[in-house]
């Protein structure tokens, strides 16, 4: 039997209007509401105290989180959610399928398998000999939490088990996860990929993920793999389609810029800004005429700005235009506003150099919003590829075979996004020392976890 602590969890003056026949297919009631009554054409539900409800459908977690979209018959009164995020997680992973042969034997439970993973990665563990060593070390804590019926699992008992684990399984309890935090947000979402560069050997092609990055919590929202940036265009419209969009702006660089994208983007309730460069030749050239054109309209809205440091010194201009009216634009779905963002960048001696970006853009934005939307999209470089790399040593990781590489990379984003939705640990040390803090202290890894002593 599923227990509380696994499930969504609704708080107080929460009320609903739904009509009879649909309640059961949106939720299984783990406990009895105050008042339960039942008219003509509706339920009528109201939570007076904390209640459970286990979502049994997509639909249904979206229409928890956006309640006045989905079906005109339904109301929904001061709705407020909260998610332990462990014990959230750790419920979604119990969704993901053993993929082990029982014939062979299984002497480890496969979820607990992961759950020990995940400890261990929280834990400044980046390889599958390091989780396997620290859940040797930890198993007297695990076992607080765990039954570990044979003990903790070998090196290579981890290793098998993350090679024919089914990424797509994995990775759809993690959007499940996450999509449950973030459902009830809006802000920015970066799209863009990295090579995990260790992944590649003699004939063996490195693998590629495309990753959503929500910005202004820092956290993966989503992962899809690829075998080479070139072949973005086509895990894109994939990664997108699993993604609760709705109020989120979606920024993808100049790969992304393509009409189908931006339309997966908009029916699903999202904005996009697209980067535009030569791939869309024609498109490209109309934006530059627009400007060249307007340059000294009052119609143009301008931001200046100046940022130094590190011996160097950047002057940015952001410009912005509606785009009603301007040629090539009509096929672009629901676009509003084109901008343009020109960066001198000025190192120590050496001579200065001019960038310019241009962007399309399904939301009315000025000049100051667009170069706020754009330093988010450039960050994640810095918030996500570079801690994959520097904190987690991804790009070392010697790890090739079947979906290993995948499974691992995703584990990686499964800890970075604990650590960044952690509140528990209140100081502002590097993500680095968090995971230290982690290892060292087991009453703050089990809060960051959200487990519960058996």
């Amino acid at each position: 039997m599923p227990q509380a602590s696994d499930y969504r969890v609704i708080l107080s003056n929460f009320a609903l209007f739904l009509p009879v026949h649909h309640f059961p297919e949106y939720w299984h009631r783990l406990s009895q509401p105050d008042l339960w009554s039942i008219g003509t054409s509706i339920n009528y539900v109201k939570y007076q105290h904390k209640q459970v409800v286990d979502v049994c459908i997509p639909s249904a977690e979206a229409l928890l989180v956006n309640p006045f979209t989905i079906r005109s018959t339904l109301v929904f009164w001061a709705t407020e959610m909260s998610v332990t995020k462990g014990a959230n997680l750790m419920s979604y992973l119990r969704e993901v399928d053993d993929p082990r042969k029982p014939s062979n034997g299984t002497l480890h439970d496969f979820v607990e398998m992961l759950v020990i993973a995940v400890a261990a990665a929280l834990s400044d563990c980046d390889t599958v000999e390091d989780i396997a060593y620290w859940a040797r070390a930890k198993e007297a804590w695990l076992r607080k939490f765990l039954l570990l019926t044979n003990g903790v699992p070998s090196e290579e008992t981890f290793l098998r088990v993350f090679r024919v684990l089914d990424p797509k399984q994995f990775e759809r309890a993690f959007r499940r996860w996450v999509g449950g935090i973030v459902g009830a947000l809006s802000g920015n979402i970066a799209v863009d990929g990295k090579t995990v560069r260790g992944s590649g050997s003699g004939n063996e092609t490195a693998i590629h993920m495309v990753s959503a990055f929500a910005t202004d919590l820092g956290i993966v929202l989503g992962q899809e793999k690829v075998s080479g940036k070139s072949n973005e265009i086509t895990a894109i419209p994939e990664l997108l389609e699993a993604l609760y969009l709705k109020g989120f702006l979606v920024s993808i660089d100049a790969m992304g810029c393509q009409k189908k994208i931006a339309a997966r983007i908009t029916d699903q309730g999202g904005d996009y800004l697209l980067a535009v460069k030569g791939n869309q030749p024609t498109l490209l050239e109309a934006i530059e005429t627009a400007f060249i054109d307007q340059h000294q309209s009052e119609g143009v809205d301008r931001q200046h700005a100046v940022q130094k440091g590190h011996g160097r010194i950047v002057g940015q201009i952001a410009s912005v235009l509606p785009a009603q009216g301007i040629v090539h634009l009509a096929d672009w779905p629901a676009c509003k506003t084109i901008g343009r963002i020109d960066s001198l960048r000025k190192v120590a001696d050496k001579e200065s150099e001019l960038e310019r970006r241009y962007y399309i853009c399904s939301r009315v934005l000025s000049a100051e919003q667009l170069a706020a939307a754009a330093r988010a999209h450039w960050g994640v470089e810095n918030r996500l590829h570079w801690i994959l790399d520097v904190s987690f040593g991804e790009d070392g990781s010697t790890i090739r075979k079947d979906n290993a590489p995948q499974n691992l990379s995703l584990l990686k984003k499964i800890v970075l996004n604990i650590i960044r939705l952690d509140t528990t640990n209140k100081t502002k040390a590097s993500l680095r020392l968090k995971r230290k803090a982690a290892a060292w202290d087991d009453d703050l890894r089990m809060n960051m976890l959200g487990l519960s002593r058996r």
